[in-house]
């Protein structure tokens, strides 16, 4: 009886359990290596090279050297100003048909098309099959003297209205600011449709009941409700049209004359013909800080800050 009483001996302490070794915690960095290495390589290093060659003095012959002459710049921005105003005013003007024009098909695509969706967004994306520079080709064809849009256009009297505007000459458009921005107004045209259409496509159909509801007409159900909430497609559809347009020289060099050069060719001409890489440097980087300022205060002033 007694062994039965007897209390059992005390049991031992359990093994402290060690924490679970992370062993993925690198895996984010390992992905993230091969898009950083790209960015070093294919942006940070020609963006250094060319503020590098920007600061330069000197000949194709002798050489350059660098000299930190920041009077470069100066020089650019000075003998080159008509070719930035004429780009800003060009790329807006198209940046705002482009926002006319797109922003009824996106709305009928994400809205009102039905099964025929999927065949819209495949035209609207077609143009991207053939080359930048054909489509741009095809449209002096388009805008020849003696096609049907130079005539239609004469008939209705257009040219004479956007020749006092000085947006064409004469009785022709090729060669011509009117030229250039249907140019860049159809080669950018999509990449306003498609941030449009995704973010109409986000928008619950419920708020357009809610509004018929509550007596809302159909434009005022645009004005309150439909186009707030399409504002960072806009915003996104028109930077993307704006920035690469403002840059462009395709257009212009095929479209337009020396009347109607944008900064683009003259970057471009500095760079191929004429060889004065220093100021060729000095212009691109007066661009992009331009467009970059000019970014920065639509996107604040338009409330998508969280698009920045």
């Amino acid at each position: 009886m007694a062994a039965l009483t007897e209390a059992p001996p005390p049991l031992a302490p359990a093994p402290e359990a060690k924490p679970p070794r992370r062993r993925g915690r690198w895996t984010p960095y390992w992905l993230l290596l091969p898009g950083i290495l790209w960015l070093l390589v294919f942006f940070a290093m020609p963006m250094i090279y060319q503020a590098s060659t920007s600061v330069q003095t000197g000949s194709l012959e002798e050489g350059y050297k660098v000299t930190w002459h920041f009077a470069t710049y100066w020089d650019a921005l000075s003998d080159y100003y008509p070719q930035f105003l004429r780009s800003v005013l060009y790329a807006g003007a198209a940046t705002i048909l482009c926002l006319i024009l797109g922003y009824p098909l996106a709305y009928l695509i994400a809205f009102r098309a039905g099964r025929w969706r999927n065949l819209i967004m495949i035209l609207v994306i077609a143009p991207f099959f053939t080359s930048f520079l054909i489509r741009t080709l095809a449209w002096k064809t388009i805008l020849a003297d003696s096609g049907p849009v130079v005539g239609a256009l004469n008939t209705l009297h257009v040219l004479d209205v956007t020749s006092w505007l000085g947006w064409t000459s004469g009785d022709r458009v090729l060669a011509t600011p009117l030229a250039v921005v249907c140019g860049l107004t159809y080669n950018f045209l999509p990449f306003m449709i498609l941030p449009l259409y995704s973010s109409l496509e986000r928008i619950d159909g419920r708020l357009h009941e809610a509004a018929g509801d509550l007596y809302a007409k159909p434009v005022t159900t645009f004005r309150k409700v439909t186009f707030p909430l399409s504002m960072p497609g806009v915003v996104s559809g028109t930077l993307l049209t704006f920035i690469p347009a403002s840059g462009d020289y395709v257009n212009a060099d095929l479209l337009g004359s020396t009347d109607t050069r944008m900064v683009g060719n003259v970057i471009q001409s500095q760079f191929l013909r004429i060889l004065d890489y220093p100021t060729a440097a000095a212009l691109s980087f007066i661009l992009m800080a331009a467009i970059l300022i000019m970014v920065t205060f639509y996107i604040r002033r338009s409330g998508t800050e969280d698009l920045v």
